[in-house]
Formats: C-alpha cells, sequence, structure tokens
C-alpha cells in the first residue's frame, strides 16, 4: 500500500510515525514539494498521503505558485474522501483546501507542551496524546473548515487539530517529531529561533529529557487513526 510523504523541507519527515506506517505494509515514497511532486492522479488514488511540514505559509501562492496546485490536489482528495493526513504546513494546507482562511497567528509557538483535547478529540485517535507533550512550531493557524470536528486546542492557538469525516486528520503540531533528532530543526530553523527569542540549548535539553523517557503516545495515536481507516 503506497504511502505518499510531500515534503516541503528536507529534515521535516516522518519521523516516528515512519516505521508504524511500515509496519501497517504501506510502502513509504518520499517526495519533494514543487512542480508536479504528484500527479492528478497520484492525489485522487494513492493510498495514503501525508502532508508534512515547512517553513512557508499556504497563502504563500504568488511566491510559490505550485501551491496552488498543491491545493487545488488536496481539495480533489478530500473531496472523493481519500485518507490524507496532515502536520503543521500541511494542516494549514488541508484548511485551505477545505475553504477555510489560513493566516499569520501573531506569535510564535515553539516547543514541546501538551494540547487540549475536545470531547470529540478525547474520544478520537488523539486520546493517545491526552497530557504528552508534543512539538509545536507555528507561526500559521487557521478558521475551522466548514464540517471539520475541532479535536485539540493551545492557549494561544486554539485551532490546532481537526478531522473531517474518518479520511482526512489535520494536526497543526509535531507528533511525528522524535525528541532525538531534533538537532536538524536547531540548526534549519535557527533564524525562526533566534527572531522568536528561543534558548536553543533549552529546547535541545528539554528534547533529550523527552528522549529518555521514550514515550509510545505517537505510534499509538497513528496506529489508532489506521485501525480506523481500515
Amino acid at each position: 500500500m503506497p504511502c505518499i510523504a510531500l515534503q516541503h523541507l528536507a529534515f521535516e519527515d516522518l519521523g516516528s510515525f515512519a516505521n508504524v506506517l511500515t509496519q501497517a505494509g504501506h510502502a513509504i515514497d518520499y517526495r519533494q514539494a514543487g512542480p508536479s511532486a504528484l500527479s492528478a492522479d497520484e492525489w485522487r488514488h494513492a493510498d495514503l498521503v501525508v502532508v508534512l511540514g515547512g517553513p512557508i505559509g499556504a497563502y504563500d501562492t504568488a511566491t510559490y505558485p505550485w501551491l496552488t496546485e498543491e491545493i487545488a490536489g488536496l481539495q480533489e482528495r478530500l473531496a472523493l474522501q481519500r485518507p490524507t493526513l496532515g502536520l503543521c504546513l500541511g494542516a494549514q494546507l488541508m484548511a485551505c483546501a477545505l475553504g477555510a482562511r489560513v493566516y499569520p497567528s501573531g506569535h510564535t509557538e515553539i516547543g514541546w507542551a501538551p494540547v487540549d483535547l475536545s470531547a470529540a478529540g478525547r474520544a478520537s485517535c488523539l486520546a493517545a496524546l491526552d497530557g504528552e507533550p508534543v512539538l509545536h512550531w507555528l507561526g500559521d493557524t487557521f478558521d475551522l473548515p466548514p464540517g471539520a470536528e475541532l479535536l485539540a486546542s493551545t492557549a494561544r492557538t486554539p485551532h490546532q487539530a481537526f478531522s473531517h469525516g474518518r479520511h482526512a486528520l489535520a494536526l497543526q503540531f509535531h507528533p511525528e517529531a522524535d525528541p532525538a533528532r531534533i538537532e536538524p530543526w536547531l540548526i534549519g530553523h535557527h533564524h525562526e529561533l533566534a527572531a522568536a527569542g528561543i534558548d536553543i540549548p533549552a529546547l535541545r535539553a528539554r528534547s533529550a529529557e523527552l528522549a529518555d523517557l521514550r514515550s509510545d503516545a505517537a505510534t499509538r495515536m497513528l496506529t489508532a487513526w489506521l485501525d480506523q481507516l481500515a
């Protein structure tokens, strides 16, 4: 079962999700975002598409014209109710494809912290993340799309996760991020971290602490979602 993972930045990959997908029988096919990353047929028929994060905005279509094609592919795929998972930028692109506004939130939310689950979130696959620290790395947010169900929030970002039917899950945070592999993020996002006043040694130390705890919450979350699709 092919799983196409669409990357917007090389080090923002499937992380801890890769093993779960492989064990579930998916053959992972990484694609780099840009012109013709996925064909129209792949958008319609791929068994699973995971749209990963990146530092650009879903609204940056004038600067990155291929985003228009990506959003159109997502729009058709979601209308066909094909299994789709969006992470951070991927979630924002899904929201845009579903007709919601995506815009700068006015703040930067970076670091490890839990999300607050809604009643629907506690009844969903996100229940595995209840109380668990996950990586936040965002400066944009979105309105809740029509027909979507809000699953999670934080105090500064009310719309952190939503589902759209049983086939689509959008998460602004990064449950896939492996705290043991944080260093590429700290290097690649240096300017953003500096502009936000983030203490990089403290973020590195917190990541190392969580790596030692070795929580399997993200594995259980993704497994539950894949089981739901089946």
